[in-house]
């Protein structure tokens, strides 16, 4: 299956092994959909960067909306919970956006607090203004997946955020596919390959690693290969 997606306001072309869909992506959403739950139910996806958690929770919203056995889906990227920019320079961290500590932690809970009780909107990562936009997204779907690389970390810091999770996912892959599709994503995005491996070198490399090391064990792992393809672990 080959599809156009919106990810971040932008058009993302992608496809998918129709027996990966059919073998591995519906029978895990009706898995979800049957979580019982007095309240809205709220899914974790954890993954390192460049296992596309984005385009596949695009993916999966549009699955749902086009089989009506498949639940009522909404995604929710955790970007928008990045440190505004002004407050990253003054703790010196501004070069290290995207690891744990550059993420607002006590608005996620927050926020996850109150889409659990019926409430609230969701902030969104602009892309321009490179800072978070709040209540960007209306939430509405009685079950929302929440998708980010930290979600699952082993810190303290993040431990208040689980108490809102009432299932959680895992993808794992190699990090020599993982570097891969990065360092790719960085030259089609303007850098040459020496900038693009001189950033995976000093941002996404040790975030990589440190997701795929770092993380609890989720209560589904799937396997990403170097072909991007997926399947249960």
């Amino acid at each position: 299956m080959k599809l156009t997606l919106t990810i971040n306001g932008l058009a993302t072309q992608a496809t998918w092994d129709d027996r990966e869909i059919e073998h591995l992506h519906k029978p895990l959403l009706r898995r979800l959909a049957n979580i019982d739950s007095d309240h809205r139910t709220i899914i974790f996806l954890s993954a390192p960067p460049g296992t596309g958690k984005s385009t596949l929770t695009a993916f999966w919203e549009y699955l749902c909306a086009q089989d009506s056995t498949l639940p009522q889906l909404q995604a929710l990227p955790m970007d928008g919970f990045h440190h505004y920019n002004d407050w990253l320079e003054a703790h010196q961290l501004r070069g290290r956006k995207g690891a744990p500590e550059t993420f607002d932690v006590d608005k996620l809970v927050q926020n996850l607090r109150q889409i659990r009780a019926g409430d609230g909107g969701w902030p969104q990562y602009d892309r321009q203004r490179h800072d978070p936009v709040e209540s960007a997204i209306p939430v509405s779907a009685p079950l929302v997946i929440v998708e980010g690389n930290w979600l699952l970390l082993d810190d303290p810091r993040w431990d208040a955020v689980r108490k809102y999770c009432d299932f959680s996912l895992f993808i794992h892959a190699p990090e020599a596919a993982l570097k891969a599709r990065l360092v790719a994503r960085k030259i089609a995005g303007g850098l040459t390959r020496e900038q693009a491996e001189d950033f995976y070198q000093r941002t996404d490399g040790p975030n990589v690693r440190k997701v795929l090391t770092q993380s609890l064990a989720a209560d589904v792992t799937l396997q990403m290969d170097a072909d991007g393809h997926l399947y249960s672990a």
